[in-house]
């Protein structure tokens, strides 16, 4: 058969009316890649700088203040607390607000003087090894240049830096990687699903029969999210088991708390997958719709990348995740044995996250059924 320019060139204008009147994929062919641009470009940083960090000196004298100043100067330390007692930083550390500990021992300053060995006492929160492997590398170097500084000349002595590594002293990557799956897993299958449900109704032309029932927004709401939860649920508890039985992930704090906080999270992901469907109008809209809000998930969160070492925006932008609460939530439980009042922050952020996603949802829901 003879190619007809005519039948061709009709063709080609019908598939480009169809693009154009498809604003959703149109609009996913520019975003998606400008936003990888963007991130990539911008956000992503494996040798983070200016972690958090908690100075215990009981003695406050020229050497601890140098000291401090040089920890300072290298970017990778910002003093946040500089001067807790011990048990205080152990507090902060468990709850993720420092990276890092610094002890400075009182005799500090007298040992530099008489020209003994001196310690530098460090511990680490290496729930994380990536983010704090290249901190501690520079510690040995900033640490003995100050010694120079303060002398006048370079001394035949050097510091002794005593680096403990807290929740994770082996620094094995699968400690923090697979309890960061939880989180993905569940965001990459539940949302996906959830986005589905209701314009799945909507090609299948069943929405009638759903808007013919004597049932409000809230009861369709709740009826159609509430399976999903359970497949979370379940989802969870086998993610949970595979951690433990297959890569010995250690399970220091509550399992109950644990298991609630992954609740909270399910529900938070299929209420963002219920307000995907009242957006899109076909499921592969609902596919496009839920990759393109699983992607800034994966590379904001942490999971990926230390989230430290991404510049403000980028962590602003993470805090909106709820996968960066989660993240943060089974790390501290399963690594450092975070109790209910260590997580409160990130379990509150979770919960308003719930309240505003199923109002948005609610009202939306609405709106598209005038």
């Amino acid at each position: 058969m003879i190619l007809s320019p005519s039948r061709l060139g009709a063709i080609l204008r019908k598939e480009f009316i169809q693009m154009r009147r498809d604003r959703v994929t149109f609009a996913m062919m520019l975003i998606v890649p400008l936003m990888q641009l963007l991130l990539f470009g911008f956000a992503i940083n494996n040798d983070p700088r200016h972690l958090p960090t908690a100075l215990v000196a009981p003695v406050q004298d020229r050497f601890t203040q140098a000291m401090s100043t040089a920890l300072e100067v290298t970017g990778y330390f910002d003093i946040t607390h500089p001067n807790v007692t011990a048990e205080e930083a152990d507090r902060l550390l468990a709850r993720g607000d420092v990276s890092f500990v610094i002890l400075i021992p009182p005799d500090f300053g007298r040992r530099i003087l008489r020209g003994d060995r001196p310690q530098l006492l460090v511990e680490a929160d290496a729930s994380d090894p990536a983010a704090s492997s290249g901190a501690v590398g520079a510690l040995g170097r900033v640490a003995n240049a100050f010694v120079a500084k303060e002398l006048g000349e370079t001394p035949p002595l050097q510091l002794e830096i005593v680096a403990h590594s807290r929740y994770n002293p082996e620094g094995i990557m699968q400690y923090n990687i697979v309890p960061g799956l939880l989180g993905i897993i569940l965001q990459m299958t539940l949302v996906m699903m959830a986005a589905m449900a209701l314009t799945r109704e909507i090609e299948r032309g069943t929405m009638e029969n759903l808007l013919a029932m004597p049932a409000t927004p809230a009861e369709i709401m709740i009826g159609k999210i509430t399976p999903f939860i359970g497949i979370g649920a379940v989802q969870g508890l086998v993610v949970l088991g595979a951690a433990k039985l297959i890569f010995d992930v250690p399970f220091v704090g509550s399992p109950l708390l644990l298991f609630a906080c992954v609740l909270l999270f399910v529900l938070a992901l299929v209420l963002l997958g219920y307000l995907i469907s009242t957006v899109a109008r076909t499921q592969m809209q609902a596919m496009q719709l839920s990759i393109f809000v699983f992607l800034p998930s994966i590379l904001l969160s942490g999971f990926m990348f230390p989230f430290r070492g991404m510049p403000v925006w980028a962590q602003w932008l993470g805090e909106v995740q709820p996968v960066t609460h989660l993240l943060r939530m089974v790390r501290a439980v399963m690594l450092k044995g975070a109790t209910s009042a260590d997580i409160a922050v990130d379990f509150l952020a979770l919960t308003a996250m719930v309240a505003v996603l199923g109002i948005l949802a609610l009202l939306r829901f609405r709106r598209t059924l005038d």
